[in-house]
């Protein structure tokens, strides 16, 4: 059965209108709370940064408390009621909500709105990430950098209303399109932490296998340092400010990777490029050596070593993605891996056919490796635009063909 046939089941024939949120509903305004004011324990409260970041569409427990004292001054959200931030940089955020469902009242925010209505508070909340809702929100925000909604803009937001002439009626349906985005949201939920595990487990198993083919635990193999395997390029280096930088389609590297496209190039063979410098020489977030090809343009963020052949540029890279060089690093605040401390790192040197032999295994799992890093979090992102579709649909009851702003 269809979404829209289960959809016109479950309202059972009877009328669905569009309500504005001002006709079932009251906005107030949020009090004064600062980050400052928070305490350990006391009051909840919800600040209206929060909701983009600690809350997701109800709660039953706050993130922070402030003093009993202090709260008595304050506006409270009681059960049921809505909490919405009404500030934000981005549009999509402008209006973000949380239901809450707690037990106590709680203080909330300058910058949020309470939201005192008639209807289900997670039905609304709901709505509230709907297309619909925010097609409706764009005409009132307000602002040019901090972006804003008021409450007479939310007010005047549609929201349809099943059965409105009979509330029992219409709570009931409510209540079961809540039950099934519920479901929904947790099976999203489960199966996007089963892919994450998945990718987690994939990688850590790569890099076992890397490890243990480049420790040579079998054998005596000769240490080398780099300076002697690789013809370091340094030299030839030009960095350009983004301001001088002439518009092309050749890659301009820095020390994690492309940094923009210019005219003309430097290079035009493939190397190894390894970071300089850079919070990452210690974060990792990103491989610190990445192979490169064809014409280049690389700054002076990034060392440039040239290798005689493929299997030893990519033995080097994957042995000094998977080396510790915190001893090898200077400063702590500007992390520096200089010129010199690279060169004098020391390297495993097996003969050429055995370098052959790992650069052959490693590709093999790198391969595998990234189809996995890029294929999951696209499975993820299919999940959630699966969800936002249903989730939409189950709240797209018939309408007019034009909602007024």
């Amino acid at each position: 059965m269809s979404y829209p046939d289960y959809l016109q089941k479950l309202v059972g024939g009877h009328e669905v209108q569009l309500k504005s949120l001002g006709e079932i509903g009251t906005f107030i305004r949020g009090s004064g709370i600062q980050k400052s004011d928070f305490t350990e324990s006391g009051v909840g409260c919800i600040h209206y940064g929060q909701i983009h970041t600690h809350y997701g569409t109800w709660a039953t427990e706050t993130k922070s408390f402030i003093s009993h004292e202090l709260s008595i001054r304050l506006r409270k959200a009681q059960t049921g009621d809505l909490v919405i931030a009404t500030t934000s940089e981005d549009d999509e955020a402008v209006a973000k909500s949380v239901a809450w469902l707690g037990v106590e009242d709680v203080a909330v925010s300058t910058d949020a709105y309470i939201y005192r209505h008639t209807a289900n508070p997670k039905y609304i909340s709901y709505f509230f990430q709907t297309e619909f809702f925010q097609s409706q929100k764009k005409p009132h925000i307000t602002g040019t950098k901090v972006r804003r909604i008021s409450g007479d803009g939310l007010a005047k937001i549609k929201i349809p209303v099943p059965c409105p002439h009979n509330p029992k009626k219409s709570l009931e349906i409510q209540a079961e399109i809540v039950r099934i985005l519920d479901a929904f949201t947790e099976l999203t939920a489960e199966l996007t932490a089963e892919l994450i595990a998945e990718l987690a487990a994939r990688e850590k198993q790569y890099d076992y296998y890397r490890d243990k083919l480049l420790s040579f635990d079998d054998g005596v193999v000769e240490l080398k340092p780099l300076g002697e395997l690789a013809e370091n390029l340094d030299s030839m280096r030009k960095p350009i400010t983004s301001g001088l930088r002439e518009s092309g389609d050749i890659p301009y590297y820095g020390a994690s990777g492309i940094v923009d496209y210019v005219k003309g190039y430097i290079f035009d063979c493939d190397l190894l490029l390894v970071s300089e410098d850079g919070a990452n020489l210690l974060a990792r977030n990103t491989p610190i050596a990445f192979s490169i090809s064809g014409k280049s343009w690389v700054n002076n963020h990034a060392h440039v070593l040239k290798f005689e052949t493929y299997a030893e540029r990519r033995y080097v890279e994957y042995y000094l993605n998977s080396l510790d060089l915190t001893p090898y690093i200077s400063g702590a605040a500007q992390p520096k891996l200089n010129k010199k401390n690279l060169e004098s790192i020391s390297i495993p040197n097996p003969p050429l056919e055995d370098k052959k032999r790992v650069v052959a295994i490693l590709d093999k799992f790198d391969a595998l490796s990234n189809s996995l890093t890029n294929g999951l979090p696209r499975e993820i992102e299919l999940r959630q635009k699966q969800y936002a579709y249903y989730r939409d649909l189950l709240l797209s009851f018939p309408k007019p063909e034009k909602v007024e702003a």
